[in-house]
């Protein structure tokens, strides 16, 4: 090869690797003033860089749960015995998996844990509020485990099970997805039981003003009560500004309506501050119906959002508050 790839290599002014390629593309592909070209495409990469970023941060969430998978994988392997798959299995790989979490937790979103001392000693309902992905619940799990070794179970939809690699994962996290039955059987166990009464619909498609989009949902209220177990409120400040949704777009809501599926693209990843509020428990009531445990739970969680959430959220504001040396009082 003659000529311009030549020059790459040979004179007394080192050409710059941009310069070579542009050579090496012209004589391979016969088109003048390439580089012209190079350097319109880099410099359109470089406009559109962190556009590109907001929705491949996303996928570091994605990363870490399959981490998670194959530490589970190889800790199952390590263990012969299936006995000790639900007990001791549980200790072992549970005790990993939370220290993994917690520490993602404090280094990437500085997170802080409030109001523990709400949550009872024995069973409760945990009610939160669901922002664009569940990370600050698994926050909140993985936190409670490594101070009290306390375990939470969460009810979730029945596509994360049919996620590649996902059952393992759910299963030694004691992730259930109903009916009520299985939701009373677990409380009635002593246990701890969280749930978002808005789900995926909630998750897509509510936005920086924080709206609460339970419907009429009130099946998680009567939960409570065929448990005889209290519930207990929980908001996280600034879930909506770590990751959001594209859920505005109105064709994605009329998707989701149809297939019930969460196609709603996400972007984000940044590291805000998250602090998770546990508020006071809302106490088993024999005479309270399931319509007014709800209601009542609706403005629990929606008051511990007005203490707690500047509305509108702000990203800005969110990244800035890593940097505040005094922690926000409960």
């Amino acid at each position: 090869m003659t000529g311009g790839n030549e020059s790459c290599t040979a004179g007394p002014i080192p050409m710059s690797y941009l310069t070579c390629l542009a050579y090496i593309l012209e004589e391979w592909t016969g088109v003048e003033h390439i580089g012209d070209y190079l350097s319109y495409a880099f410099y359109i990469l470089w406009v559109l860089f962190p556009l590109i970023l907001v929705f491949v941060l996303p996928g570091v969430i994605v990363v870490l749960f399959y981490v998670s998978i194959l530490v589970l994988y190889i800790y199952k392997r390590k263990n012969e015995l299936k006995e000790a798959y639900s007990h001791d299995f549980w200790a072992g790989a549970g005790e990993t998996l939370a220290t993994l979490w917690d520490v993602h937790g404090r280094i990437w979103h500085g997170f802080e844990l409030h109001g523990v001392e709400n949550i009872p000693q024995g069973a409760g309902l945990v009610v939160f509020y669901h922002g664009a992905t569940p990370v600050d619940y698994i926050y909140f799990m993985a936190r409670l485990h490594v101070m009290q070794r306390r375990h939470c179970s969460v009810v979730a939809d029945h596509f994360v099970s049919r996620l590649p690699g996902f059952k393992i994962l759910l299963d030694v996290l004691g992730v259930i997805h109903g009916p009520k039955e299985a939701c009373v059987s677990t409380l009635k166990k002593g246990r701890l039981l969280a749930i978002a009464p808005g789900g995926l619909r909630e998750a897509l498609f509510s936005d920086e003003m924080y709206t609460i989009m339970w419907s009429n949902r009130k099946g998680f209220a009567q939960v409570a009560i065929d448990a005889k177990v209290p519930i207990i409120p929980m908001f996280t400040q600034n879930v909506r500004e770590g990751f959001r949704t594209l859920g505005g777009i109105k064709i994605f809501r009329v998707l989701y309506e149809r297939i019930r599926l969460p196609v709603v693209p996400l972007y984000g990843g940044f590291p805000v501050k998250l602090r998770t509020f546990i508020g006071e428990p809302i106490p088993y009531e024999p005479n309270m119906t399931a319509e007014e445990l709800a209601a009542k739970t609706q403005a629990a969680v929606q008051a511990l959002i007005d203490k707690h959430q500047k509305i509108p959220g702000n990203i800005f504001r969110a990244l800035m508050e890593r940097f505040q040396t005094q922690k926000k009082e409960d």
